[in-house]
């Protein structure tokens, strides 16, 4: 007996494989979401640094969002006249990630720094008003 795939079943059979591999297992999960309601967003880039010098926010509770967009993990903490303020760190581990937190501030003039060793160039002025 004689088995012969017609033209028509072998291109179906060569589209479900392709469709399924394409569902496949991938590693990179989807990229997490900002709130809409954040006061700042602080977005960490490749070359180890934030995406601006300089951030601003206004005085009370604010919805801080660090976003990686490095494949290295990063931090964030604010600093008043050289002491970390207690209580707030956000942590992004790997690509894709978001950390959300609430922090109090007066108004003034904050740095915002990244505290992983090496990354000491990672620092930006908060000004909140």
């Amino acid at each position: 007996m004689t088995h012969r795939l017609s033209l028509r079943t072998f291109f179906a059979a060569l589209v479900a494989i392709f469709a399924l591999s394409a569902c496949g297992g991938g590693t990179s999960a989807p990229a997490q979401t900002i709130p809409s309601d954040a006061g700042i967003i602080v977005k960490n880039v490749k070359s180890i640094r934030f995406d601006a010098s300089e951030y601003s926010a206004p005085a009370g509770d604010i919805k801080v969002v660090t976003v990686n967009e490095d494949t290295v993990r990063h931090t964030l903490l604010v600093v008043k006249d050289g002491v970390k303020v207690p209580n707030f760190k956000l942590v992004v581990a790997e690509e894709g990630a978001v950390d959300v937190g609430v922090i109090n501030l007066a108004a003034g003039s904050y740095t915002v720094i990244c505290d992983v060793p090496g990354h000491q160039n990672m620092k930006a002025t908060l000004t909140v008003s």
